[in-house]
């Protein structure tokens, strides 16, 4: 969404016409946001003992409100400069800054160094940090006489607390609740974690928890329970109702359900969990569960009433406010440390902050899609990814009732408890346990670990390196750690539950780490770099990333959004996507969100019972009337303005992507006349590719004419037959012949007259019988033995002589079947 506007605020006066214009004047000029007068390269860094301290502190001086404004607090001036901006005008990739800009002022003098300044969601008001001191800025202010200057109310939060002089607190992390405008969130060295609600009392907080991470008895070392930062959970289930707390040893616990009073959430997610509770919680078969799950419940509609009521299920209710509740003899458990999850028994389920150099510094908490994840730095320079393997679940330790403060109508305004930690044995959780055996038993969610990143800063004292991260808000999976050395970007490829959901590959892949900025010249690198850090971005998919250094040198950086998430992959076996389904992905917003929500809510000064009795002619309702007025100009006039320049702004885009398209259809035309004249060539070459095929056919037709080239099989008969001549085949004739003719002879010399000596014979025959017999079967058995050694030598030579002819005749053929060949292409 692209915002261009500036507001010049007037003196209030009630005597000022009523035809004075209240758009913008004409002589505002639009120039790059570096290059802005504010941002002065020759100003002189201001001195400060943090720099040099041994435990130095970043700076966050720049602060988005998520549309048009970008505000600044100037360190040598004392001020805060609203700038407005325009994002992606008339270059998609650039940033514009209107000039001159406003100066907002605080009605009181500040006697603390600024450190940080965040803005609330509304935008109507930001909070300024320091060691020394933390204050809430208000924006709608009044103008003062000083040129383009607003005086606007400051007021200070917990100064009896932190910064009466009397004690050793310091502020450790101060944080706007994600769902309430008004509620701050402070955790303080004394590990206590306070919600204060700034319509109601800026001095004493709304909700205390004192956190004690060490179990009653047990001694522990003292820097493992000395807390370092916090953040508030997401979007998703029970985590929008939890608080993160990281402790220096890299420990994480959690705190649910923390709601500040009168914060506001959206009616399916409340209904969500309620129905959660319902299905695997009170039908379970564990008591612990049954007894948790009624708690829960017990809580739910306490606090958000219209749970209860029946007659609203069919209702279009859109979001529902907390109301102030607590479990009068239950206090929340201190979650924790949050465990590794355990694939076996021989696994501890340490939370793993051992594999990591020196000291937890910072804690970053983002919700991607269905995936809760969690980013821990150190100082020596590691980044610890892990994600929730379980879902969170509420868990209060009955028979500790809390501290309650109520009015006299018995409505509670305020409470504190004291935060136990867990029992230990009920830490582990593993992976192949059954849902049953952990659902809503009271075991905090196991950690899945996906990478360590080392960033490879430059070694550095006892104190580490500082670093300091923000997620990118057009794309979550992105990570933006600020340190000593620069800005870097760390991307996230894999998500666990998101990936399985997807149905991409399972397989982990490490986050990839991208340099952005480099701030060290050599080997020494100031210990403060950076003085503001912000990441922009606009509904079109454009991001930018804006820092400021330390003698207020601007610089603004185009970032690639698109396409780093997951390499080129092309999936086989999903089914296709339509190209409906592409265009409606790729169609970027056209409507601006903001302005489809409206105008922003006007938060109604403070004013007396008495005030209706107040004549409007009066000092004190003209006051009155004039301090409305500007509210409805801050708000709803510069809403007007927002959809003057929505529409006046949005004609030259979309005629820039009407431009980039017809560019690429004109690429896309000349690709196609390219096409078609190979087209033309690949016809060609297809038909004289289908002749050759035609003739290669009408040869091999040829060729199957050809004799022998159809020979039928032998029948079994005649294979029979040939088997018993080839028995027959080297036998040697001549010399059966031989014997038999040698016999012949012998036998007729014992038959002289076969006619006349028959008798005769016969007796001879008789006689000699046995002789004869014993003779000619010795004889015939040896040359038969010879005659079968000849015949296997003879069998030997034919097959040698038979292969020899065979190959005679195919080379034979073989070279007449080429002689045809050659003498039927000559002829052609």
């Amino acid at each position: 969404m692209r915002l261009n506007f500036d507001l010049h605020e007037t003196k209030p006066d009630h005597r000022t016409s009523r035809s004075s214009s209240s758009t913008p004047k004409d002589d505002v000029e639009w120039i790059p946001l570096q290059n802005h007068p504010v941002f002065a390269s020759a100003a002189t860094p201001v001195q400060d003992s943090t720099i040099t301290a041994s435990a130095p502190v970043t700076r966050s001086l720049l602060a988005w409100d998520g549309a048009s404004r970008l505000y600044f607090w100037d360190s040598n001036k004392l001020c805060l400069h609203r700038i407005s901006i325009r994002l992606g005008d008339p270059d998609p990739t650039s940033v514009l800054a209107a000039f001159p800009s406003k100066v907002l002022q605080a009605d009181v003098q500040l006697d603390f160094v600024v450190h940080k300044i965040s803005i609330n969601r509304n935008g109507s008001a930001l909070f300024l940090s320091g060691s020394d001191g933390l204050c809430i800025m208000y924006l709608y202010g009044r103008a003062s006489s000083k040129h383009n200057t607003m005086i606007c109310r400051t007021v200070n939060v917990g100064s009896k607390i932190y910064f009466d002089g009397n004690n050793f607190i310091r502020v450790l992390q101060v944080l706007w609740h994600p769902y309430s405008d008004t509620h701050l969130g402070i955790l303080s060295s004394d590990s206590v974690f306070r919600l204060f609600d700034l319509s109601s009392d800026v001095i004493q907080p709304e909700q205390e928890y004192y956190l004690q991470p060490v179990e009653p008895g047990r001694c522990s070392n003292a820097t493992s329970i000395c807390p370092v930062d916090f953040s508030f959970g997401g979007d998703h289930l029970w985590d929008r109702f939890t608080v993160f707390i990281l402790f220096s040893d890299g420990s994480v616990y959690i705190l649910c359900p923390v709601v500040p009073f009168g914060s506001i959430y959206r009616w399916e997610s409340v209904m969500e969990i309620y129905s959660d509770a319902h299905a695997f919680g009170l039908k379970s078969s564990n008591p612990t569960a049954v007894g948790n799950s009624n708690l829960a419940i017990s809580w739910l509609e306490a606090t958000f009433p219209e749970l209860v009521d029946q007659a609203l299920e069919g209702a279009d209710l859109s979001s529902v406010r907390a109301r102030p509740y607590a479990l009068f003899d239950a206090s929340l458990y201190l979650q924790g440390p949050l465990k590794k999850a355990c694939q076996g028994e021989d696994e501890d389920g340490s939370f793993g902050g051992a594999e990591c150099e020196g000291r937890a510094v910072s804690f970053l908490y983002n919700v991607v899609s269905k995936d809760s994840i969690m980013v821990t730095a150190w100082s020596g320079g590691q980044l610890q990814v892990d994600a929730l393997a379980d879902e969170i679940q509420p868990i209060w330790n009955v028979g500790s009732p809390p501290r309650l403060r109520v009015d006299s109508y018995d409505q509670i305004l305020g409470l504190a408890m004291i935060c136990e930690s867990i029992q230990s044995n009920h830490s582990i959780v593993k992976f192949d346990q059954p849902l049953e055996n952990t659902v809503w038993l009271g075991h905090p969610p196991p950690l899945l670990r996906l990478a360590i990143v080392d960033l490879a800063l430059p070694i550095k004292g006892e104190s580490g390196s500082l670093i300091t991260m923000f997620v990118d808000p057009l794309m979550p999976e992105r990570i933006y750690a600020l340190h000593d050395g620069g800005i870097d970007s760390i991307v996230l490829h894999f998500l666990p539950f998101t990936s399985q959901i997807g149905g991409k590959n399972d397989t982990m892949k490490t986050p990839s780490v991208h340099p952005v900025l480099s701030t060290c010249q050599g080997e020494v690198s100031s210990p403060s770099p950076l003085y503001g850090f912000v990441s922009l971005s606009d509904s079109f998919g454009y991001s930018w990333i804006v820092g400021v250094t330390i003698s207020q040198e601007c610089f603004v950086l185009e970032m690639k959004t698109w396409d780093l998430l997951l390499p080129i992959h092309v999936d086989t076996v999903s089914r296709p996507i339509h190209m409906e389904e592409l265009k409606e992905r790729e169609m970027p917003d056209i409507i601006s969100k903001e302005l489809l929500s409206g105008p922003k809510v006007v938060l109604a000064p403070q004013t007396s019972p008495n005030l209706r009795s107040v004549s409007a002619d009066s000092i004190e309702g003209r006051s009155t009337l004039h301090q409305y007025f500007k509210l409805f100009h801050e708000n709803y006039v510069e809403y007007a303005h927002k959809v003057h320049f929505e529409l006046m702004y949005h004609g030259p885009h979309l005629k820039r992507i009407i431009d980039e398209q017809h560019a690429r259809l004109g690429e896309a035309e000349q690709k196609l006349l390219r096409v078609e004249g190979i087209n033309s060539k690949l016809k060609e070459r297809i038909d004289h590719v289908i002749k050759q095929h035609g003739v290669l056919e009408e040869r091999l037709k040829r060729l199957q004419n050809l004799p022998g080239a159809h020979k039928k099989p032998l029948s079994r008969a005649e294979r029979e037959f040939k088997s018993e001549l080839d028995q027959f085949r080297g036998v040697e004739l001549d010399a059966l012949r031989s014997s038999i003719t040698a016999l012949t002879a012998r036998l007729r010399k014992h038959m002289p007259s076969p006619e006349g000596n028959e008798s005769k014979l016969q007796t001879l025959i008789s006689g000699r019988k046995n002789y004869v017999q014993d003779s000619q079967i010795s004889q015939l058995k040896s040359s038969l033995e010879k005659l079968s050694l000849v015949n296997t030598e003879n069998t030997k030579k034919v097959k040698l002589v038979e292969t020899a002819l065979i190959n005679t005749e195919n080379t034979k053929k073989v070279k007449l079947f080429e002689t045809a060949l050659k003498d039927r292409e000559s002829s052609r």
